[in-house]
Order: structure tokens, then C-alpha cells, then sequence
């Protein structure tokens, strides 16, 4: 079934953006899912005159809510490292009982989360009263997730929930990770998910979701007395590249050391100019070299 096309007025888009936005960069949906895999994937949309990144505007959420596009939102504001809410994503069997699990026992905590359901189970979200540390807001979460016994994805274990932000801090010129935005359309679904405690209203949903009770710092502050990142669920620090790397033969080739280009980053991969290709005036889009970014911080 084809999803009707929805007329978001301006104070949805205004409430949407002071809810659910952290920072101004985002990430697109593509439109059409990759031939080798079937699925949909998200990418940094840029300028394509100066390649640069473009912005999150009131008119990027319009398009999204109507269903024109689907954006992700970052986590994190890089300037503060705080964010505005936690989002716990599930997607595996049986995933929803332990959502509906975790909301309970949130509420036995004084706090009230909003439930998106999705295809196979759901977004949990979490609104903060400001913008709160993310490491502060990883301690309480986590540390819950754990004591219940519900799975986190990540290592050997192949399904569970991921919590947003993964990140405790970004480091300079990184952008952690993004979650698909809500209210908008998911491409692989054709579908939009809705919250639960409302219509499927775009006005009733954000009246809704302004309602709820948003964490603040001084409650946060009380729920993690004391507390730490579990270990296994810790970040680690990014492994360093040596210096020097040799094959038995000789030193070993890196691309990087050949380009003169500016790399710009789409999904985990650094895009530029092969420069070969341009020594013979071909690539002229700057987009036929990728490299693999290490995916510690997904730009």
C-alpha cells in the first residue's frame, strides 16, 4: 500500500526540530536499495557543486514528514557532546517483549519513554528536559540494559538492541551515529511507524511526545550515583595506524600516500578522484576512488 503524502504545518516541523535534532548535519535514505543486497542504505548528502555537507534545515523535516525523503539524526553535538535523547533500537525476534520489558522498568525509575514500533519490533526513545552528556546518559541506559538481561548487539553477539548514542564523546571532525528520524517514511517498509499513546496524526503524535516527561540533569545525576560504563560495553580507543607496515617483499602500498584530492566521506568509505583516472582526464565527478573509513565514529 502506497503511504499517503502528509502536510506537516510549521509548528510540527519547529517542535520536530527542538525534539529530535542535535546537530545540523544528517544522513539521507536511499531511495533505492543497493542490486547486491536489496537493502536501503544512508549516506552524508552533500553540495555538488563544493562537496561539502549539506546543512538540516526546517525544509529537510518538512520533506521528511510528508515522506518525500527519510533522514537519520545524529546522536551527538559534537560542541558539547550532549544530545537530547537516547534511542534504543531493536530489530531482531522478539525484540518488542524486551522493549516493552525495559520501558517498565524505566518507568519504575521516574522515567517515561516513548515507544516507535518498526517492522520487527521498535525505537525506545528517551527526551531529555536540555541536552545532557551522552557518556551520563550511556552509564544509566546501558547499566539497566545489562541488570535485565537483554541483549546488545555488538562482538559475538549477532542480534540485540544498539543504544544512541554508542558513543561516550566524539573526537574532533567525527560524526558517531546516526538513527533513521521518526514520523518519516522507512524505504525497505514503504511504511511509517508510529508512536504508541497517539493517533497516527502528525500534529497528535508531536502533542504527544511534547507531553511526556523529559529527563533532567539533577534526576541523571541521581540514577548513576556512583556508576560506570559497563566494561563490555565500553568504547574502545581506535587502534593507532603505524608508521611503517611491510609486506615480506617490501613496503606495503597505501593509496592515501597518492592523493592529492580532498577525501570526503559517504557511509564508511572515504570518496575522491582516482588519480590515475584524472592523469588521463577521466573521474571528473570525484567520486570513482573509495577507500574503506574505519567505522569507530560513522561520518
Amino acid at each position: 500500500m502506497r503511504e499517503l503524502r502528509l502536510k506537516p504545518p510549521p509548528t510540527v516541523v519547529a517542535h520536530y526540530f527542538h525534539l529530535f535534532v542535535n546537530r545540523r548535519a544528517y544522513t539521507l535514505q536511499s531511495s533505492r536499495p543497493r542490486p547486491e543486497s536489496a537493502r536501503h542504505y544512508y549516506y552524508r548528502p552533500t553540495d555538488k557543486k563544493t562537496g561539502q555537507g549539506l546543512c538540516l534545515t526546517p525544509d529537510t523535516i518538512r520533506r521528511h514528514l510528508e515522506g518525500e525523503i527519510t533522514i537519520g539524526v545524529y546522536a551527538i553535538n559534537p560542541a558539547t557532546q550532549c544530545s537530547k535523547w537516547v534511542a534504543i533500537d531493536a530489530d531482531y525476534e522478539d525484540s518488542l517483549a524486551d522493549l516493552l520489558k525495559l520501558s517498565f522498568h524505566l518507568g519504575q525509575d521516574g522515567v517515561e519513554p516513548a515507544l516507535e514500533k518498526s517492522q520487527r519490533g521498535g525505537h525506545l526513545w528517551i527526551f531529555m528536559a536540555e541536552p545532557l552528556p551522552a557518556r551520563d546518559r550511556r552509564i544509566y541506559v546501558c547499566g539497566l540494559v545489562l541488570r535485565l538481561g537483554i541483549p546488545v548487539k555488538g562482538g559475538k553477539q549477532r542480534e540485540g538492541i544498539e543504544v544512541f548514542p554508542k558513543h561516550d564523546a566524539l573526537k574532533p571532525g567525527r560524526y558517531g551515529n546516526a538513527i533513521r528520524g521518526p514520523l518519516g517514511i522507512q524505504r525497505g517498509a514503504s511504511q511509517r511507524f508510529w508512536f504508541d499513546g497517539a493517533d497516527e496524526d502528525l500534529e497528535k503524535q508531536m502533542c504527544c511526545l511534547n507531553s511526556l516527561p523529559k529527563m533532567n540533569g539533577d534526576q541523571l545525576a541521581r540514577l548513576i550515583a556512583g556508576k560506570a560504563i559497563p566494561p563490555q560495553l565500553a568504547q574502545p580507543e581506535p587502534k593507532a595506524e603505524p608508521e611503517i607496515s611491510r609486506h615480506a617483499s617490501g613496503p606495503e602500498f597505501r593509496i592515501l600516500d597518492h592523493i592529492n584530492t580532498k577525501l570526503r566521506t559517504v557511509g564508511h568509505n572515504n570518496i575522491t578522484r582516482c588519480p590515475s583516472c584524472a592523469e588521463e582526464g577521466h573521474g571528473r565527478s570525484g567520486d570513482n576512488l573509495s577507500t574503506f573509513h574505519w567505522p569507530v565514529t560513522s561520518p
